[in-house]
């Protein structure tokens, strides 16, 4: 009996965790960051930053990354206490906010990784956070759900467009049916 729950609290926790990263990766990386990250990076101006941060110290690079990293966890656990709290609009505002800085940050961690990974604990570290995340990845639990959201997204894009076909192409019957009304009602205004 008591192993039955443990499974089942293992289950519900790494149902949970599957989760979590699914919002982050898809929603909120491949949704907002992931373009502003690619806006950032096609900055011209951050070319020159990007050569001189390769001539920086590696501490002071370390010092900057958590810096803005600990300020992006800030504003992510600040905007969450918000929501719970019911301020719902000013949570929204500061998860917005967060992200562009979240992509900055990002972006500093792209072009100074070699700088990062000197420090045997960050390495440590960002090596058991990519072994974490190739755990999840691998649960069937997320298999399921990345399925399941594969066959939504393609189902809904497929909606769309038969929609589109049907009622918005320029050969659809009822946009000429709502075009002749348009013209009739036009043109009996016009006798008025």
């Amino acid at each position: 009996m008591l192993s039955v729950i443990k499974n089942k609290f293992i289950s519900l926790l790494q149902l949970l965790l599957v989760l979590i990263y699914i919002i982050f990766e898809e929603l909120i990386w491949e949704g907002i960051a992931k373009p502003i990250y690619e806006f950032v990076h096609s900055l011209k101006i951050l070319l020159k930053v990007e050569t001189k941060l390769h001539s920086v110290n590696a501490y002071f690079i370390l010092i900057i990354f958590l810096f803005l990293l600990g300020l992006v966890e800030v504003f992510g656990i600040y905007a969450g206490i918000l929501f719970v709290s019911g301020k719902i609009l000013w949570g929204l505002t500061l998860y917005i906010a967060k992200v562009p800085v979240a992509a900055f940050t990002f972006w500093m961690f792209r072009v100074t990784e070699d700088k990062l990974m000197q420090f045997g604990w960050f390495k440590w570290t960002y090596d058991w956070m990519m072994k974490g995340i190739a755990w999840l990845k691998s649960r069937q639990t997320y298999v399921r759900i990345m399925q399941t959201l594969k066959e939504l997204k393609f189902n809904t894009k497929h909606t769309i467009l038969s929609f589109k076909k049907k009622y918005l192409s320029k050969e659809s019957i009822f946009l000429t049916n709502i075009k002749h009304l348009y013209t009739s009602i036009k043109s009996a205004l016009n006798k008025k």
